[in-house]
């Protein structure tokens, strides 16, 4: 695990999923597309994730993916 590798592959991740979202949503989509991707080291800790905003259940949505091995986490929580 180094600290500068998570911070350049959460960036690239964050972006790349925005890419897809925002093409798979159409190009006449109005939605503003959020993507949190949060990457650490394993050790022996536990973490929460937690995101707060304004939701409208008619219209919003979200997904999440997790993974891990044993040096490092990755989770993403995407809204749109």
């Amino acid at each position: 695990y180094d600290e500068e590798d998570a911070k350049n592959w959460s960036i690239n991740i964050s972006d790349k999923i925005r890419e897809t979202v925002t093409e798979h949503m159409g190009a006449n989509s109005r939605s503003k597309i959020i993507v949190q991707t949060t990457i650490g080291q394993m050790r022996d800790q536990g973490i929460r994730i937690a995101s707060r905003c304004l939701w409208d259940p008619t219209t919003d949505n979200y997904a999440s993916c997790s993974y891990k091995n044993e040096t490092l986490f990755c989770s993403v929580l995407i809204f749109a």
